[in-house]
């Protein structure tokens, strides 16, 4: 790293402007060419001052420049870190699938980790939604949905006991469990919200509290419209992009 960082023009007449803008380009592009990883560690101000032979308030200004651009991040008691970074996934609208066939599709390999499993009575106003009556238990799973490591969405999936029974769904596809059972969704209505996170849900995420997210509200029903899932979901909004498709109408 240093070698490069010397080879880009941080030496004494090289380059133009400011020395601590030089070396903070030289950074951004060691980042964007790959050759320093998403988590990597940087060294110290005062480390990275002597191997460059350059002033530490040079540096300390370079990674200030970084922080506000968010090209790497500081974590508390750690050090500085080369920010993590998502490959965005463009999701379309128009499709129901599961979170985990999306990624097995994309080549991805899909997790989940409960955050709460509970099984209780129905809100008033999930009998109404769910069609269910108050004594009819639901089970209310909470995960956070991962593709090959990453946090990508936390779902808070509401389902009815009767169609899904007390011991299944744990860390696979919930889509899966329903149909193996026979209850299988085949459509459904979405919601979808613009919102920042809140400090809990961006800390399971692993992002800043207030980043932006898609808040995602979702009924499935079956093929005789019974509703079998109502779902809340947030995305994180630097990992997401949701497409849809649409017809012009023979009017226009």
């Amino acid at each position: 790293m240093i070698a490069e960082l010397n080879n880009r023009g941080l030496g004494e007449g090289a380059g133009s402007g400011p020395l601590y803008k030089r070396l903070a380009r030289a950074l951004t592009g060691l980042v964007q060419e790959g050759l320093l990883k998403s988590g990597t560690a940087l060294p110290g101000e005062r480390d990275l001052a002597g191997a460059l032979q350059i002033g530490r308030v040079t540096v300390r200004t370079a990674y200030r420049d970084l922080l506000a651009s968010g090209v790497i991040e500081s974590r508390h008691g750690s050090g500085t870190f080369v920010s993590q970074h998502v490959e965005r996934i463009e999701q379309p609208l128009w499709r129901l699938s599961s979170f985990s066939a999306d990624m097995r599709s994309r080549g991805r390999e899909p997790a989940a980790r409960i955050l709460q499993r509970t099984i209780s009575p129905p809100a008033p106003e999930e009998t109404f939604l769910l069609g269910l009556g108050l004594d009819e238990p639901v089970l209310r799973l909470d995960r956070l949905r991962l593709a090959d490591g990453q946090p990508l969405a936390i779902e808070r999936a509401v389902v009815p006991i009767k169609f899904l029974g007390e011991d299944t769904v744990s860390e696979g596809s919930l889509y899966d469990a329903l149909a193996a059972r026979g209850f299988k969704p085949v459509r459904a209505q979405q919601r979808l919200t613009a919102v920042t996170l809140d400090p809990t849900s961006a800390s399971i995420l692993t992002v800043k509290a207030g980043a932006p997210a898609l808040l995602i509200e979702r009924v499935s029903r079956l093929a005789d419209q019974r509703v079998v899932e109502y779902t809340r979901s947030h995305y994180r909004g630097d990992a997401y992009d949701f497409v849809t498709e649409l017809r012009i109408g023979d009017d226009l």
